[in-house]
């Protein structure tokens, strides 16, 4: 399926599926609530993403001090910037997945699914893919073509 068609169904069925949860709720918990219930989502959402953040700069700039490729921290933060704008869209399943980018544990473990699909090459040439996946063999060495 073309990526453009599945786009359009997320844009189309997110927003019904979130307007119907949020019916569901306010019929359950009233309206005002459910709406302080949004608010208060996003507001921490917010804030956790800003701690979250800070602290994955951090680990980047200590991995790159070490010398080492920052893949981990490079895919957590783009996964911190997608939990961040899940939370600020309103509604309570964007929130749902919108936190699980932000709580520690579950956003290494996506990002850890990521990088296990990728190599990581570094500037130095040298790859460097996740633990416990098979390192590719490099046999270095000079050739020589002879011509008959």
């Amino acid at each position: 399926m073309a990526p453009f068609p599945v786009l359009l169904l997320l844009f189309l069925l997110v927003p019904l599926v979130e307007i119907y949860v949020m019916i569901k709720v306010g019929g359950i918990i009233g309206a005002f609530p459910t709406v302080i219930l949004v608010v208060l989502t996003a507001v921490v959402g917010a804030a956790l993403a800003r701690v979250q953040g800070l602290a994955t700069l951090q680990r980047l700039q200590a991995t790159l001090a070490r010398g080492e490729a920052p893949a981990s921290e490079m895919v957590e933060g783009v996964l911190l910037l997608v939990g961040a704008l899940l939370l600020l869209t309103p509604g309570f399943i964007t929130d749902l997945l919108g936190f699980a980018c932000l709580i520690p544990a579950t956003r290494r473990a996506l990002a850890w699914q990521v990088l296990k699909r990728f190599t990581v090459v570094t500037p130095a040439g040298t790859t460097r893919n996740p633990p416990g996946e098979h390192q590719p063999r490099t046999i270095e060495g000079d050739y020589r073509r002879e011509d008959d």
